[in-house]
């Protein structure tokens, strides 16, 4: 796949199909949007072409209290887009410059310009260019004075509910993993590095890894233990991972730190892992003693253990 950083990286296309969204979590709904663009562009014999953003508007146009965490990562919506069959993939760099642009202005000087498309898929609610003109209606006006057809994807609905990237976020934030990785399509995660902890883990019997996110506007899940999956130095291992604030010990510093299961004496520290979050275990608890914060770890490490079937 072709990735492009700016509009002046392109050589031009002569003809393509074309898709263009924020398509932040690449959702089974965006995935249906995608897979609809490069399924047009092969039966016309021209390139699938996805036109993003990056940063996320939301973050340049809304006051510092609105800005939405991210889903997914640009490097891993790259590399989902890749894996879906993209040929081609511009990454505009999202200013409030940018975003004065309007709908026409963005279709002639980029759009048209750049990629000449026979074909426009787009969203059913999608909406771009200054102040969200550029509305599914718009641009049926708009193709009505060009030679593009235009492709409306209707929302995919998930027990009668439509899938998007808000309803995503707050299944992750309210700790329902398992649905948000059902509507995903794929198993939430991020890319996280290795810090230094408390050791008290060891303390415990479960020695743990501290991490974080390696973006800095990522999207956490609720607080709580969770079965998840890592990537760790080129190994897939599955543990137990704890989100939250260690309340037995009153500590009040938010952490998160998981035990991999089978994997013991390698320094991790300083380490880029993948974490995915498999399911939620249980909420964090504040126990009267260590023993029993130990005790119930021997059940949670037992129970998570028992999962793992529907997952290896």
């Amino acid at each position: 796949m072709e990735r492009y950083f700016s509009v002046d990286q392109i050589s031009a296309y002569h003809k393509s199909v074309l898709t263009i969204g924020s398509f932040d979590g690449l959702h089974r709904g965006h995935q249906e949007i995608v897979n609809r663009t490069i399924n047009v562009a092969k039966g016309k014999q021209v390139p699938s072409i996805v036109v993003t953003f990056n940063p996320h508007p939301r973050h340049i146009l809304n006051i510092e209290e609105t800005k939405v965490p991210i889903i997914m990562s640009l490097d891993n919506k790259l590399n989902m887009l890749e894996n879906l069959g993209v040929d081609g993939t511009l990454i505009i760099p999202f200013t409030s410059e940018f975003s004065k642009l309007s709908a026409s202005e963005f279709l002639e000087s980029i759009i048209e310009k750049q990629f000449h498309p026979e074909e426009l898929v787009i969203g059913y609610d999608h909406h771009f260019g200054y102040n969200r003109t550029g509305s599914p209606e718009y641009l049926k006006e708009y193709i009505d004075k060009s030679d593009i057809n235009l492709t409306l994807v209707e929302a995919v609905s998930d027990e009668g509910s439509i899938i998007s990237s808000t309803r995503v976020r707050e299944k992750i934030k309210d700790g329902y993993i398992r649905r948000a990785n059902f509507e995903l399509g794929w198993i939430y995660g991020f890319d996280a590095r290795v810090v230094s902890g408390s050791g008290r883990g060891h303390t415990l019997s479960y020695p743990t890894a501290n991490f974080i996110p390696l973006a800095s506007d990522q999207l956490l899940p609720k607080t709580g233990v969770y079965l998840t999956r890592g990537r760790v130095v080129g190994k897939q291992l599955f543990g137990m991972c704890n989100l939250g604030y260690r309340p037995t010990f009153d500590e009040g510093k938010y952490v998160m730190e998981v035990h991999f299961f089978d994997f013991h004496d390698v320094d991790l520290y300083s380490q880029n892992i993948r974490i995915e979050f498999l399911e939620r275990i249980r909420d964090e608890i504040k126990f009267k003693t260590k023993g029993a914060l130990i005790s119930q770890l021997g059940l949670d490490n037992k129970y998570c253990l028992g999962l793992l079937d529907k997952y290896i």
